[in-house]
C-alpha cells in the first residue's frame, strides 16, 4: 500500500462513510418522519451513497428529537442549578463583577440590583424600619 492509497483511505474514504453512517443512524432515529418516508431515505442513501446522504443532510429536517431536546433541558436545568448564585451576596459579587467588566451599564446594573435587594428579607426588613 502505498502514500496515496493511505491518504484516500484515512482522508477521503473512512470520513465519508462515518458521514454516510451517520445519516443512516439519523434517518431511524428520528420520530419526526413517518414510516414511509424513513424507507424512501434510506433507499436514495443506500442506492446513491454520496449523492443520497449530500441531500439528506441538506434537506434533513431541523431541530432535534424529542429525546435529545429532553436531555439538552436536563444538561441546561443542572448546569443552572450547579452555577447559579443561591443568595444575595453571591448574586451582588456577580452583578458588580458584570458592572466593572463593562457587560453591564449602570442603568442595568442598579435595576438589578434593586431587583435582587427587593427579593431578600433581610434587606426588605431594614428598607421597611428606615422608611418607618
Amino acid at each position: 500500500m502505498d502514500f496515496w492509497d493511505t491518504f484516500w483511505l484515512l482522508l477521503i474514504f473512512i470520513p465519508l462513510l462515518l458521514v454516510w453512517g451517520f445519516a443512516l443512524v439519523d434517518i431511524f432515529r428520528r420520530d419526526d418522519l413517518a414510516g414511509w418516508l424513513k424507507a424512501l431515505w434510506v433507499v436514495v442513501v443506500v442506492i446513491a451513497p454520496f449523492f443520497g446522504t449530500l441531500v439528506y443532510l441538506i434537506f434533513r429536517p431541523p431541530g432535534a428529537t424529542p429525546d435529545e431536546r429532553k436531555a439538552m433541558d436536563e444538561a441546561s436545568r443542572d448546569f443552572v442549578e450547579k452555577y447559579a448564585p443561591t443568595d444575595s451576596a453571591q448574586q451582588l459579587a456577580l452583578l458588580s463583577d458584570l458592572h466593572d467588566r463593562g457587560k453591564l451599564s449602570d442603568d442595568e446594573f442598579n435595576a438589578e440590583k434593586s431587583r435582587v435587594l427587593a427579593h431578600d428579607p433581610k434587606y426588605q426588613g431594614q428598607h421597611q424600619s428606615a422608611s418607618s
